[in-house]
């Protein structure tokens, strides 16, 4: 690790002048890289040994990311972004980022990356319940959406804020879809909301992993990986549900934030986390990386059968980023 080395004076029997050795550090920022999240614990460390980068953790969400960027435009701290595919396809519109084709790039599939290289998937996960069996006091492990309105998991039922956290509104679109909506119709997710609300439904902002873990939130709307993560991870009781009625596959994406401080540090770091060993990483945190690798047979033992993973569907993800902000403004205003 390259580190700045203060100036020094260096005092002797005959007056010296002061020496000052500089090197330039090589650090970076990313924006939203908590490291409770899809393991960026185990992806910060490995950036920091392996191409001798250091990026500090970051608990952002989606929305609020986007926010920073738009805020510090003129003047830009980060040097790259994390986020979901919706707010990195808004970040590409708005011009808060700009192209860069990481090495790999070519081998993301088509649809999962902007073709100029604005946004580009970095992983894959699979919506659906991270439950602490543990804290269901009893009640029996809910096997579909619908089950979490009834009257057993009052309190129990937490999902992040649709309105602002990416895998809020991820979840929104798959309630929607499971309910017979789409993306120009979103009533009947909104209907379900108004319901789980009777329920007295726990609402954070920001990840919330060791919440679960703690028991203090027994469901959770989340992705797969996370649910994985505590099921082998963590002492516990943990099961991932993949919902009844379906759900959906949403990719995770990352971009070059535009005029960043430490541009070229920043390209070294999307180079290494879509590189073979950075994608390998992912793996080890139960996601599906971006690039077609294919899991380690003992990760991939770990995962519901391929026959459950089938009601996942993906989506048309520049649709589903074009309604975010309308559901927003709905949830906001009929529901919360």
């Amino acid at each position: 690790m390259k580190h700045i080395v203060c100036a020094a004076l260096l005092a002797t029997t005959v007056a010296m002048p002061a020496m000052t050795t500089t090197a330039a550090a090589e650090d970076a920022i990313c924006y939203n890289c908590p490291p409770q999240w899809a393991d960026w614990a185990s992806m910060l460390k490995a950036i920091e040994d392996k191409i001798d980068v250091k990026l500090p953790h970051d608990n952002k969400n989606s929305g609020q990311t986007f926010a920073q960027l738009v805020a510090e435009k003129a003047n830009p701290v980060a040097d790259v972004a994390y986020y979901g595919v919706t707010t990195g396809i808004k970040a590409g519109n708005e011009g808060l980022v700009e192209a860069y084709k990481p090495t790999g790039f070519d081998d993301i599939p088509e649809g999962l990356k902007d073709p100029e290289g604005k946004w580009f998937a970095v992983h894959y996960g699979t919506l659906g319940l991270f439950v602490n069996v543990d804290a269901l006091g009893g009640a029996p492990v809910p096997q579909c959406w619908g089950d979490l309105t009834k009257p057993e998991y009052e309190g129990m039922v937490g999902y992040l804020d649709p309105s602002s956290a990416f895998v809020g509104y991820a979840g929104a679109v798959a309630i929607n879809l499971a309910n017979g909506g789409d993306l120009s119709n979103f009533d009947p997710a909104i209907s379900f909301f108004k319901e789980l609300a009777k329920n007295s439904p726990i609402v954070p902002k920001q990840t919330s992993f060791a919440r679960v873990v703690s028991g203090e939130i027994p469901i959770l709307f989340d992705y797969d990986f996370n649910a994985y993560r505590a099921k082998y991870d963590e002492t516990g009781n943990f099961e991932f549900v993949l919902p009844c009625e379906g759900s959906v596959r949403v990719p995770y994406v990352m971009s070059l934030v535009a005029n960043a401080p430490n541009s070229e540090t920043g390209k070294k770091v999307l180079d290494f986390i879509l590189s073979d060993e950075g994608q390998a990483i992912w793996t080890n945190a139960y996601l599906q990386p971006a690039r077609p690798i294919e899991l380690p047979a003992e990760v991939a033992a770990k995962f519901l059968p391929a026959s459950d993973y089938e009601r996942a569907k993906a989506v048309d993800y520049a649709e589903m980023e074009k309604a975010q902000a309308g559901f927003g403004e709905r949830y906001l205003s009929e529901v919360k």
